[in-house]
């Protein structure tokens, strides 16, 4: 009998027909069934007159599936496969957990430090594994990546592969699919999941001269489709709906509550569902929004959006370490630095960007290659510091300084621009904790004598943008 892990991928190939628009005319699926549990899952045309159909087991034992189709070469065709343990790196999706927090699957924590790459896999096949390469060393767990290609400064050349087909003119044929386009994505999904990155897909953005963002709703709507049943039974996507949803003058907001409902109804998986603004933020209370994606430097309002939401709050876009003459592109690396305790001590999570001039245009933002910048190691180290912070996420502390912890087991305080000489902590009076002074540039720390509690002052450095974290004994 087949043998799959548990949340890896089951995958069926059917032949079915292959003449007049199958992307439109055929539909496909099965039913799988554990138990008294039955998942519907839809299959995708794969070009060629092969149609698949994916599956992600969440649960250990046999499971038995029955195909259906408008056709009758695609119906009724049954069997079964083992679901077996997940191997020790495979921890399953992330999901939502703690209220303003993250966990696998499994339950091991998962705290994001993101990076974007908008355009990587339109790339030349050299970069996109300069870029996988580059990855593999990096500090970063998530990677915003569009499907769609990008047209924007620094982001004018064509890609190698279209999602639709296209004549010699550039029009799109709308109606149909290109399945190399698709098999070549998910092969990106793949290679980042391997690396233990979670592919956070966004699906639609303004910057486009191919027409993608002007499609009519018939359209989006079959792309979305197509896109969750060759997608979702990935363990490592999470849906963006869009970025910059507000810029893409050709929707409405109902355009985008239809969207959201498309995928809420059509993953079986029920994989995190975001959506990106550039001025006017997307009512991230409604129930289809499972975190809210935000960009800005204006870290002050952390609390209000934890509040509002009740949700994880992420700052995909605070920004670019970079270089180039544009006001969202041109932050040093300390302040980057910053710009991932504030979020972290407010009780949110930061992501990471980077944007240096290059003369063939190959920015980190857009097209990957290499990192150039000075701030993923420092990242890299505050990373470590939150792998052995509570695995429940840390929560806002103190309205006075910035401070994130679980009561009873742990504090950290972020003193950004001043640091006093000495400075009164109030913990809990039990129990007893040790102090480390922590410099978030320099990347040490350093372990204080003795054991504290209830009320007491600390000698300081008296340097700004220092760190102290007391962990319960």
């Amino acid at each position: 009998m087949t043998t799959v892990q548990r949340w890896d991928v089951f995958e069926m190939s059917l032949h079915g027909p292959a003449s007049g628009n199958p992307f439109v005319d055929v539909a496909v699926g099965a039913e799988f069934r554990l138990a008294n549990r039955i998942v519907h899952v839809d299959g995708f045309y794969d070009g060629g007159g092969m149609y698949k159909v994916r599956f992600m087991p969440d649960e250990e034992g046999e499971w038995s599936y029955s195909t259906f189709g408008n056709h009758e070469s695609l119906g009724e065709h049954k069997g079964s496969f083992q679901c077996i343990p997940a191997a020790a790196a495979n921890h399953g999706p992330v999901q939502v957990a703690n209220t303003y927090h993250f966990s696998y699957a499994n339950g091991l924590a998962y705290k994001p430090i993101g990076t974007t790459c908008y355009a990587w896999v339109h790339q030349t096949n050299q970069l996109q594994e300069q870029t996988l390469a580059t990855l593999r060393n990096a500090p970063f767990n998530k990677l915003r990546m569009c499907v769609f290609p990008k047209s924007y400064v620094y982001n004018a050349n064509e890609p190698p592969l279209y999602p639709f087909p296209r004549d010699s003119q550039g029009e799109n044929d709308l109606s149909r699919f290109n399945p190399d386009f698709f098999r070549h994505f998910e092969r990106r999904i793949h290679d980042v999941g391997s690396l233990g990155i979670e592919a956070d897909l966004i699906l639609f953005h303004p910057y486009d001269r191919w027409g993608y963002s002007e499609m009519p709703a018939d359209v989006d709507d079959r792309y979305l489709r197509y896109v969750i049943a060759r997608f979702a039974a990935f363990r490592n996507v999470w849906w963006s709906v869009a970025n910059e949803y507000d810029l893409v003058k050709t929707k409405t907001l109902a355009d985008w509550d239809r969207f959201f409902r498309i995928l809420q109804s059509n993953d079986p998986y029920h994989h995190l569902r975001s959506i990106h603004h550039s001025k006017t933020m997307y009512d991230h209370g409604k129930p289809w929004v499972t975190h809210v994606s935000t960009q800005g430097d204006d870290f002050s309002r952390t609390p209000q959006l934890l509040a509002e939401f009740g949700k994880p709050v992420i700052y995909d876009e605070c920004k670019y370490e970079g270089n180039i003459p544009r006001r969202w592109g041109n932050i040093s690396a300390p302040e980057m630095v910053r710009r991932f305790w504030l979020g972290t001590t407010l009780g949110a999570y930061v992501g990471h960007g980077e944007t240096y001039l290059a003369a063939d245009d190959v920015l980190w933002w857009s097209k990957g290659g290499h990192l150039k910048g000075e701030s993923p190691k420092h990242i890299a180290f505050l990373r470590e510091i939150l792998q052995t912070s509570p695995p429940e996420g840390l929560n806002q502390t103190s309205d006075y300084y910035l401070s994130a912890g679980r009561k009873d087991k742990y504090y950290l305080y972020f003193f950004d621009l001043h640091q006093p000489k000495n400075y009164e902590f109030a913990l809990d009076a039990e129990p007893s904790f040790l102090a480390d002074i922590i410099d978030p540039w320099q990347m040490t720390i350093s372990r204080l004598d003795g054991t504290y509690r209830g009320k007491f002052s600390l000698k300081l450095p008296g340097k700004p943008f220092m760190a102290v974290r007391f962990q319960a004994q």
